[in-house]
């Protein structure tokens, strides 16, 4: 391109790029501008200790059996991020449970919506699998099943048994904070964060307690607690999508 000629192919990618930054702006604003954005009185919030993570797959393999997810998707990975020293970092990455989520905005027939205490839906009967909420997604935490699941999940039932019906073929799948889980307890008068039966598979099953959940709108929950003491970040915060998982960033040993 230096000489002046511009070829149509290189015409096309100009585009390309220029429409693709349109897109991603306007899913910015929409979301910026949400009004539809939860406001229960209990808002669901996770935080992740990396320092006390240590990538052993526990939490990924609890989410697998009790949703009863395809081996050949994740909900819930966890990435390795790098070393501090002679430790290894690592970024468990669930859905983020946005305030303002683009997925939501986007969505054509509603099939992504809120709950009132701020936990991100999928009706998976409504769904048509255009996978806009996957393309607006800025944590890439939605995985399309290509393929119908009908085989035995190798999860169960070792990491547990299955609380919900699998997806149709030819949905965005998601994480949803084990909302079944959370649902249930309070039925039982448990508390979620606090009573196992009630709180995320992924968090019951860390070994080293890099997990915690409770009611963010709560001072007295144990996210709260550790919110208010410890520095912290969110994921791409500068998106305004409001994510609720939270991570305690790593700490130099020494």
């Amino acid at each position: 391109m230096s000489d002046g000629n511009v070829s149509r192919r290189d015409l096309l990618k100009v585009a390309g790029v220029a429409a693709a930054a349109v897109a991603g702006l306007q899913v910015i604003q929409k979301a910026n501008a949400s009004e539809s954005a939860p406001s229960g009185g209990r808002q669901w919030a996770m935080v992740i200790d990396q320092s006390k993570c240590t990538g052993c797959g526990y939490c990924v393999m609890a989410c697998r059996a009790h949703n009863d997810i395809s081996p050949d998707i994740t909900w819930n990975p966890v990435i390795e991020a790098g070393q501090i020293g002679d430790q290894k970092v690592y970024l468990p990455r669930p859905c983020m449970q946005c305030a303002k989520a683009p997925c939501v905005e986007v969505c054509p027939v509603k099939a992504s919506y809120y709950r009132p205490d701020g936990i991100v839906m999928m009706d998976y009967d409504r769904c048509i699998g255009c996978r806009y909420c996957e393309v607006a997604c800025p944590y890439g935490a939605r995985s399309f099943n290509w393929t119908k699941f009908d085989g035995v999940n190798p999860a169960v039932p070792e990491w547990g048994e299955p609380e919900v019906p699998r997806r149709p073929r030819g949905v965005p799948e998601k994480c949803a904070f084990c909302y079944q889980r959370i649902d249930r307890g309070l039925q039982l008068g448990l508390e979620p964060g606090v009573d196992e039966d009630a709180t995320p598979a992924c968090v019951v099953a860390c070994p080293t307690g890099a997990r915690v959940f409770g009611d963010a709108n709560d001072p007295n929950s144990a996210v709260s607690k550790l919110l208010k003491a410890n520095p912290h970040f969110r994921l791409r915060e500068d998106l305004g999508t409001g994510p609720r998982v939270y991570y305690l960033p790593p700490k130099a040993e020494g």
